[in-house]
């Protein structure tokens, strides 16, 4: 949707909920905010707090669009993989208390997976197991809405199988936290969820923190969506699949809350800290770093149905950044970078969104296949609905956006398609890097 900037900027008090007194160092991330909620591109919360005081938390965009219900700081979203920080907490927990040893096989709780006997409950944290992931199956999106029992899911992740040889390399494998909560109800004889409230939510006092279940916006919950022309409502996963890799509901207080007192100790001692952020690979234990030029954080991120999420602690800084986003039509990292840029006195760049005018005709000339030779990754284009869709090896199909001539754009994950026709070629730009393509 175009809209002039001077209209953007007159709504400007209509759609941003700002919970505390704002000085002109956050006015940048405000309008950054108010801008791409203003062009379909944002919906969320986000919020940072230095040394466990609450500095900046905004709004923009609604819990529930029929409604009018706007999101607040107190909205709870789900949280997606975030919730693998808590389930590693519950983990080492149950190492201190001798419940579990982290080198315990896998075999002891479930022999029938694929390489058992070789893979450890360490391994299972770090994502050096080995095991499929088994959301990454076309199969997940036939039933990812209907409940699954635990003998349900111990199926479909021993089908899946084994794509490497347990502790050679590290993998992202959603499946790893499926079995680690199993396994954590079964040495604590209690369900995750008791699990989650006697050892996490109740002592620290989160009460916005729970398995979720069915959205219901009257009770301050945030529904999902996705943009496809227009914002639409997102399915909603049943909670029985993703447990503790994903079934998290929570907001942005309750979260920063978590992250400092668990850097605070105040959940596991200094040494299962120390292992929980020991990287390997680009994996810790149910936590990632991640770098903000010389500086560097600790935390997750999460993805599921329409919602996406991060969740970072800076301990030199001391700085809590959280953000809970219901409806994404841009580049996550952006967002991120946009709070901290303003955070440490950065300028930060309010996209033109800018719109290239394209006659439906033209499409045309672009439809096909297109290879590289530097990188196994294929694009088919085709034309629907006088749009051009590409569809990369292995991935679904996405409608992009016309941004200049013979250019369009992903601005979601910031991939940049530009063609020439004339050489039937197409570079491809993402994340720094820059691949040649030929139509085939």
């Amino acid at each position: 949707m175009k809209r002039r900037l001077l209209f953007i900027f007159s709504i400007l008090s209509l759609i941003g909920q700002n919970s505390f007194s704002q000085t002109t160092d956050f006015s940048q991330a405000s309008n950054y905010l108010d801008a791409l909620f203003a062009h379909d591109k944002y919906m969320g919360t986000v919020y940072l707090s230095s040394e466990g005081n609450p500095v900046y938390s905004y709004s923009v965009g609604y819990a529930d669009r029929d409604t009018g219900q706007k999101l607040e700081t107190s909205t709870k979203f789900n949280i997606g993989s975030i919730s693998k920080m808590f389930t590693s907490v519950l983990i080492f927990k149950s190492l201190e208390e001798g419940k579990i040893k982290l080198d315990q096989a896998l075999s002891d709780f479930y022999p029938e997976i694929p390489n058992a006997e070789k893979i450890t409950i360490d391994q299972l944290l770090n994502h050096r197991s080995g095991i499929a992931n088994f959301t990454d199956s076309p199969l997940y999106l036939t039933y990812f809405t209907t409940p699954k029992t635990e003998a349900e899911l111990i199926q479909i992740i021993s089908s899946g199988g084994s794509v490497f040889e347990p502790d050679s390399k590290a993998e992202y494998s959603n499946s790893n936290y499926i079995l680690l909560t199993f396994i954590l109800e079964k040495v604590n004889g209690k369900d995750f969820e008791t699990l989650l409230e006697e050892k996490i939510t109740k002592p620290l006092g989160l009460s916005n923190t729970r398995v979720f279940d069915e959205i219901n916006p009257s009770e301050d919950e945030a529904r999902s969506y996705e943009f496809r022309g227009g914002w639409i409502l997102s399915p909603e996963t049943d909670p029985s699949i993703p447990l503790g890799a994903g079934a998290l509901q929570s907001n942005v207080e309750d979260l920063a809350k978590f992250i400092e007192s668990l850097f605070a100790g105040k959940l596991i001692s200094e040494e299962s800290l120390q292992k929980m952020t020991e990287m390997k690979d680009g994996f810790g234990r149910g936590i990632f770093s991640f770098p903000y030029f010389e500086k560097r954080a600790f935390g997750h991120n999460g993805g599921i149905d329409g919602f996406q999420s991060l969740l970072g602690y800076f301990p030199d800084e001391k700085l809590t950044i959280v953000t809970l986003s219901n409806g994404m039509n841009w580049n996550a990292n952006e967002v991120t970078l946009a709070l901290l840029n303003t955070y440490f006195g950065k300028e930060v760049e309010i996209p033109s969104f800018e719109t290239y005018d394209l006659d439906p005709a033209e499409i045309d000339q672009y439809l096909g296949v297109y290879t590289s030779e530097q990188i196994p990754l294929q694009f088919t284009f085709t034309k629907k609905n006088d749009a051009l869709v590409v569809q990369a090896t292995g991935q679904p199909e996405i409608t992009l956006e016309p941004t200049a001539e013979h250019t369009f754009e992903f601005q979601q994950v910031g991939a940049v398609f530009i063609f020439n026709p004339e050489e039937k070629s197409l570079t491809f730009k993402q994340g720094g890097g820059t691949f040649q393509y030929k139509k085939q």
